[in-house]
């Protein structure tokens, strides 16, 4: 079992910056692929980001050049640096983790994530 935590949403103004963290307990074994994701009410969700255990990201274009996905050498902390923010980048974040058959396309990637966070929100003014 793996236990995901995020935490670092808030209120922001657009072009402002946020840092997501995402805490994770439990087996490492249970998973070789981290990533990001986000739902905005009416919309279905979006992966954004995903990082796998060499550390290799892989973006969704939505984000590419914006937004940055790291983690710490233990692979318990996972982060996502945010910036040039909009109004869009409005939603819930969640933080996941599995064993997905790829760590590559994040949008693909999160039917294949196990663990799933409780999400943090994130709200972009104008």
């Amino acid at each position: 079992q793996v236990q995901l935590e995020e935490s670092g949403g808030g209120s922001v103004q657009t072009g402002g910056s946020l840092r997501l963290t995402c805490t994770a307990h439990g087996d490492n074994h249970n998973r070789n692929c981290m990533g990001w994701f986000r739902k905005a009410p009416g919309m279905q969700r979006e992966g954004l980001a995903v990082i796998d255990s060499d550390g290799r990201s892989f973006y969704a274009d939505s984000v590419k050049g914006r937004f940055t996905i790291s983690q710490d050498n233990a692979h318990d902390t996972l982060y996502l640096e945010m910036t040039s923010l909009k109004p869009e980048d409005t939603a819930t974040y969640y933080c996941a983790a599995g064993l997905p058959p790829s760590c590559r396309t994040p949008d693909l990637v999160q039917y294949g994530m196990d663990y799933w966070g409780k999400g943090t929100l994130v709200t972009i003014s104008s």
